[in-house]
């Protein structure tokens, strides 16, 4: 689709990517980073100051704190977060529920690892869950169930409601949470509320986020996961023979950024009056 758009001259809007440039001032840090040497393999889990900033990130965006050295895993982009996630939970026959429309890495995960994919539908104008339809599907092989706020295509955004309604329908199962919540610092007139809000749903929740969607740098391909340190475990497990560590220098100067503007990350959702941030 992206081929084609280019070729018919198209507003492409068949993948998350940008048309306006990043932060100079993170693209100097990254060159610096480059330049200054440190272009060996980060820790497994990722460099420690890049999981402190994230601890400091969560932190301030939803009252939230993590452990750096246990949650935290920073990934090569939320894709292989995503896939990773799924790969340390799921085993043959194992259900696991999505959203429609869905982001086309899910279906194709989950069927690798040996699961089956069971559906609900989101409906305009809303998009909003059916969560009596969503309660009719589960059953004692349902292990996951992928949410993905703010919504990709559509832009929706869940709300308290919708994360309490997901709680009850779960809470007495032994049934997992995958949060995609890439987008969660782009958003139109409606914000999303994290499951990182959410006392219940976080205890049991892999929580994947993107640096390159909320920086416009989808080419950097940094992303990293929040999970409890017993899925953290498993996860990594996964993670090590995946990629083992994704690209230090871009790591660094993520950290580097995070740290110096603490309050970048509070304009990301208003990228559109680009002139306030660069």
């Amino acid at each position: 689709m992206s081929a084609l758009a280019a070729e018919k001259g198209a507003i492409n809007l068949s993948q998350g990517f940008p048309d306006f440039p990043p932060d100079a001032r993170l693209l100097a840090r990254a060159s610096t980073a480059i330049l200054t040497g440190n272009n060996q393999y980060s820790p497994m889990t990722g460099l420690p100051m890049l999981r402190d900033a994230i601890v400091q990130l969560v932190e301030r965006h939803y009252g939230r704190i993590v452990s750096s050295q246990d949650e935290i895993t920073v990934t090569s982009g939320a894709s292989e977060a995503i896939f990773d996630a799924i790969a340390a939970l799921i085993r043959d026959g194992d259900e696991v529920v999505l959203f429609d429309p869905a982001y086309d890495l899910y279906e194709p995960a989950v069927t690798l690892a040996g699961g089956v994919c069971k559906r609900v539908t989101l409906t305009a104008p809303d998009f909003r869950p059916d969560w009596q339809a969503f309660a009719s599907l589960l059953t004692d092989q349902t292990r996951l169930v992928i949410i993905n706020t703010p919504h990709n295509p559509t832009g929706s955004c869940w709300q308290a409601a919708d994360l309490e309604s997901l709680w009850q329908a779960i809470a007495s199962r032994d049934i997992y949470v995958l949060s995609d919540e890439v987008y969660e610092f782009i958003h139109f007139g409606e914000s999303a509320v994290s499951v990182h809000k959410h006392a219940g749903l976080s205890t049991r929740s892999l929580v994947v986020s993107s640096f390159g969607k909320s920086f416009h740098l989808t080419g950097w391909k940094v992303g990293y996961i929040i999970a409890p340190a017993e899925l953290t475990v498993e996860l990594r497990k996964v993670h090590q023979f995946v990629s083992f560590c994704t690209a230090t220098p871009l790591q660094q100067a993520l950290a580097e950024h995070l740290l110096a503007l603490p309050d970048a990350s509070d304009e990301l959702g208003g990228f559109t009056n680009k002139s306030a941030m660069y």
